[in-house]
Order: C-alpha cells, then sequence, then structure tokens
C-alpha cells in the first residue's frame, strides 16, 4: 500500500513538471499574445483601439477577406480534386485502386512552399503550360496569378485530407441504405447527392475543417508566391519589419488563433443534431460494381488527368532541382548535379541542424506523449484531462502566432552561461517543434496504451514489481510501436515546420531546412539548390511517412498474432 501511494506521489509530481512546461511553453505565449493586442502601446493600459485600428485600415481589411476568400476556395478545389478519387476508388472494382489512393496522399509529404516555385515554371504566366497553349492555341489560362496561385498550390497540397477521411467514411457506409435507395428507383448522380453522400458528410466536414485551418495559417507559400496581403504573412512582416512591439502583429495572431477554433467550432455545429448511424456496424462500405469498358475509360482519364495535376508539383521540383537554368522555356536549357553538390557543400547544415532539431522534439514529443497518456489513462489523479486538452490545444495555434508569442515572452529572458536570450538560442527552436507535434505523438501513445491490459501491470506489481519498474519494464515495450510511430511522425512533419521557426531563427547558422529552403527560393539564383533541398525534405518526409506505416502495419499483425495465441490458449 505504502509503495502504491509513493508511486502515485511520483505520478503526480511528473504531472506537475508537465502542466508546468505545456503552461510556460503553450499557454502563456498565447495569453501573451492576447494580452498584448489588447494593450495599448504607449500607456500600457487595456484598449480595444487596436482592434478598431485593424478593421480600419484597408490593407488590414483586404488581408483579412483575402484569407477567408483563399482559405474558403481551397476548401471547395480541394473537394472538387478529392470525392472523384475517394468515390471512384470506393464505388468501382477497377486495376490500382489502391495505387490510385497511394497517389493521392503523396501531396502531403512536400510542404506546400516547397512547390510553389515549382507550380509557377510549370503553370505560371510565362510557364511550361502557358508556353504551350500560347504557341499551338493562342491563348494563356492564369493558374498561377494573384490569389489564384496560392489558392491552386494549398488545394493540391492538402486536398489528401479530404480523400483520406471521405474515404473512410464512404467505407463504412452500410451497403443495405444504398440497396434501399436503388430499390425505391434512386440512381446515378441523384444517389450520390441523396444518400452516399450525406452519409458520409462527418468524414467530409472533418477533412474539410482541416484544410481550411492549415490554408488559412499557412505562411509560407503566399511569401514564396509574393502574396503579402493575407493574415499570415501579414503578422509576419509586421514583427520582422516593425519588430515585436508592433501591436498589429499580435492582433492579427489573435484573430488567427479565433478563426482556427471558430472553424472547428462550425464543423462540430455542422454534425449537430443529425444522424449518421448505419443499420449495421460492418457494413462492408459501398457496393462496388462492375463499370463498362466506356465508363472504365472516363474514369481513367478523369483520375489521370488529377493525379497528373496534383503531383506537377513534385515534377516541376525535381526538374528544378537538375536544370540549369529554365525561364521562359517549357523545359529547362539542361540538367546538371551542381545543385545538390552546393547543397552538400555550402548548404549542408541546414539537413543536420534539422536532423538535430526535429529529432530532439520527436524525442521529447513521445516522452511527453507517453507520460500524458499514462496519468491520463492509468491514474485518478484529480485534472488529469486536462493535460490531455492542453496538449491537444497546439494544434488550434498557428506556427507564426506560436513563434510571436516566444519573441515576445522569451526575448527578455537572458540563458546563465549561453549570455543570449532564450527567443534568440537554437534551442527555443527545438521547444517551438516539440509543441507544434506533440498532438501527433499524444494521439498515437494514447491508441497504443489503450491497447495494453491493465492485467499485465497488476500482475507485475502482484510479484513485487514497483510502479515504476511495471511501467518501464512492461508498459513501455508493449507500447513500442505506437512509440516509435509517433516519434517517426513528429520528426517527418517537424523537419519542414516554417510558421514557426521562421520568427525564432536569429542566426543564419541555426536554420533548419525548411527556413533555408526558403532563403534560396528568395531569388533565381538560389532557386535551384533550393529545390535540391526541397527534394531533400521529400525525401525525409516520404521516408517517415513510409516507416511509420510499416511500423503501423507490423503493430497490427502482432496484435492479431497475439490475439490469436490467446484464443487458441483459452481453447
Amino acid at each position: 500500500m505504502l509503495s502504491l501511494y509513493r508511486g502515485y506521489g511520483r505520478v503526480a509530481w511528473v504531472a506537475l513538471g508537465l502542466a508546468a512546461f505545456l503552461l510556460v511553453f503553450l499557454a502563456l505565449p498565447i495569453l501573451k499574445v492576447v494580452f498584448v493586442a489588447f494593450q495599448d502601446p504607449h500607456s500600457g493600459a487595456l484598449t480595444l483601439l487596436n482592434f478598431a485600428d485593424f478593421f480600419g485600415a484597408a490593407l488590414f481589411q483586404a488581408s483579412f477577406l483575402n484569407s477567408l476568400y483563399v482559405s474558403g476556395m481551397s476548401v471547395l478545389l480541394a473537394t472538387l480534386i478529392a470525392i472523384p478519387l475517394a468515390y471512384y476508388t470506393t464505388r468501382f472494382n477497377f486495376e490500382g485502386a489502391v495505387l490510385i489512393q497511394t497517389l493521392g496522399i503523396i501531396p502531403l509529404i512536400m510542404p506546400p512552399f516547397v512547390g510553389a516555385v515549382a507550380m509557377v515554371l510549370l503553370l505560371g504566366e510565362n510557364g511550361s503550360v502557358n508556353l504551350l497553349l500560347d504557341e499551338h492555341f493562342g491563348f494563356t489560362i492564369p493558374f498561377m496569378r494573384g490569389l489564384n496561385g496560392v489558392i491552386l498550390v494549398e488545394s493540391i497540397h492538402y486536398f489528401p485530407f479530404i480523400l483520406i477521411n471521405l474515404s473512410a467514411a464512404l467505407n463504412n457506409i452500410d451497403r443495405a441504405m444504398e440497396e434501399s435507395a436503388q430499390n425505391l428507383g434512386c440512381h446515378g448522380s441523384r444517389l450520390f447527392r441523396r444518400v452516399v453522400f450525406p452519409l458520409a458528410m462527418p468524414g467530409y466536414v472533418a477533412g474539410a475543417s482541416l484544410v481550411f485551418i492549415k490554408v488559412f495559417d499557412d505562411i509560407g507559400t503566399p511569401l514564396l508566391l509574393n502574396i503579402n496581403n493575407m493574415l499570415a504573412p501579414q503578422a509576419y512582416l509586421r514583427i520582422s519589419s516593425i519588430g515585436i512591439a508592433d501591436p498589429m502583429g499580435y492582433v492579427i495572431s489573435v484573430i488567427l488563433v479565433v478563426f482556427s477554433i471558430f472553424s472547428l467550432w462550425v464543423s462540430l455545429l455542422a454534425m449537430r443534431g443529425k444522424d449518421y448511424a448505419t443499420v449495421q456496424k460492418g457494413g462492408g462500405g459501398l457496393a462496388r460494381r462492375d463499370m463498362r469498358p466506356w465508363e472504365k475509360v472516363v474514369c481513367y482519364a478523369i483520375i489521370i488527368v488529377i493525379l497528373l495535376f496534383v503531383l506537377s508539383p513534385h515534377l516541376g521540383l525535381t526538374l528544378l532541382s537538375f536544370g540549369t537554368i529554365w525561364s521562359f522555356s517549357v523545359l529547362p536549357d539542361a540538367y546538371t548535379f551542381d545543385h545538390y553538390l552546393t547543397v552538400f557543400q555550402s548548404a549542408f547544415g541546414y539537413v543536420t541542424n534539422t536532423l538535430l532539431y526535429a529529432g530532439i522534439a520527436a524525442g521529447a514529443d513521445v516522452v511527453i506523449g507517453t507520460a500524458i497518456a499514462y496519468i491520463v489513462l492509468r491514474t485518478g489523479l484529480a485534472g488529469r484531462k486536462w493535460l490531455d486538452y492542453i496538449a491537444m490545444g497546439a494544434l488550434a495555434v498557428p506556427g507564426v502566432v506560436l513563434g510571436i508569442g516566444y519573441l515576445r515572452t522569451f526575448h527578455d529572458f537572458q540563458v546563465p552561461l549561453v549570455d543570449k536570450p532564450l527567443a534568440s538560442w537554437w534551442v527555443i527552436i527545438v521547444v517551438a517543434l516539440t509543441i507544434r507535434r506533440l498532438p501527433y505523438a499524444l494521439r498515437a501513445c494514447m491508441a497504443a496504451l489503450q491497447q495494453v491490459s491493465e492485467l499485465l501491470e497488476e500482475a507485475a506489481e502482484n510479484l513485487g514489481a514497483t510502479k515504476a519498474r511495471s511501467v518501464r519494464r512492461i508498459v513501455v515495450p508493449l507500447m513500442s510501436g505506437g512509440i516509435l510511430a509517433g516519434f517517426i511522425t513528429s520528426f517527418a512533419t517537424a523537419s519542414v515546420e516554417l510558421s514557426a521557426t521562421i520568427m525564432l531563427v536569429s542566426n543564419e547558422s541555426d536554420a533548419p531546412l525548411a527556413a533555408g529552403i526558403y532563403e534560396f527560393m528568395q531569388n533565381a539564383a538560389g532557386r535551384g539548390p533550393g529545390a535540391a533541398l526541397g527534394m531533400i525534405a521529400v525525401l525525409i518526409v516520404g521516408l517517415g511517412t513510409y516507416l511509420s506505416h510499416v511500423v503501423i502495419e507490423r503493430g497490427k499483425k502482432s496484435r492479431e498474432a497475439t490475439s490469436i495465441v490467446g484464443e487458441e490458449t483459452a481453447t
């Protein structure tokens, strides 16, 4: 009994330590941003004058409306891309459905700002496609002009969120619902419009809300396309050019956070009061049918066009990384490995910094995620669920807002021995990456721990093991698959984080990969090495994504094998 009390005493101290970390590096910077947004820069008194100035300025009004417009249109275009891919691959029997789903997810591997320049070279006013159209047909299409370019790049990158969630929802629809509608004479597009899509609405809304949030908060894509009249770029430009004392950067940050939370609330509101339940569990998804020859031709044609469209940034980035000169021509003039040599000779520090920062951040994430998961699921500590709520709250905080919060909160905090402010030390970049990617690792650790029976811990403790020893020798090894998946996911996504890191880089020698790519892409001469760095980023994220899938699949097979052995033993 005494050992149990001591064990929970240690857990309580761990919980307090985690709470302090989250309060200092997540809650406090955000509260500081909110406070400064309502503070008079001269007298220090609380006021609404800053918000009045924001909504009274034509630039900020235009930025606000542009951000809403780009986010909404990106959701619409992403929907038009995702629905055919999701519906065809879940509704019909044809070869290559798995390959199509896989290719449809690949755009997530490339950060949107990385492919923005490649999209300009392919679809810009003087890009490959428009040069061909002008030569053969005498007209061009403004794919990348103004806000259109931002919408196009963001839609191509983020549509997989809708594809993944909508495909899962379509696969969970009870086929009896579809058959009942068909028996009542509902077929074709009417069936999809009135029955199938409404039943899959929860999956669609989940994906669409993610697209809206990601686009609304993105900073890199508009900046690389020279579109500054949007909220996130304006927040960055106000702080970086005018300084951390400028109140407008904080006002914009508050608006970004409010709209992130608002979009999540609207998605929940859209689902409230409606029943999407199917008749029975495990209905097998939509009834798949074979296509007629002409239907198959049309289906493949639509899918091929969509895939070529959404994979064009990868093609453009690859050509740019090997091309010598690519300007006012359909393809580069010649090809070379010099850009990669430049990266390895003079810019490889960006890569090593990223491996260091992302590795430390991902390691911290799985340690913190495992601890929070254990406290929430295995203890009865008062207020333990708030650890989960606060950690997951990082999802609603844009990276640029977190970066601004760190600059304002820690710019006067001198680090002993280092003799520089915490906001200027490279460690703050690691902390930002840790906070930004903690929700991913936490969810993986939560899922892994939920699959570990408490009986195993109790058996170990009955045999004399302490609480700490049972966790270390029993629980953590059994969670290893989920922990590793959380580490890989956090590492891969932290490797290409730009929004927070671009605010916190004080020295070029401390810059990570994403910031290096952004710097290279600022001028035409640096685009080749920048594209080479982008390809390295794609390889890092792609490898991380592949490894996470391998780990998850092995975990499933291991659990299935354990379940079978258990059933045979019981029999």
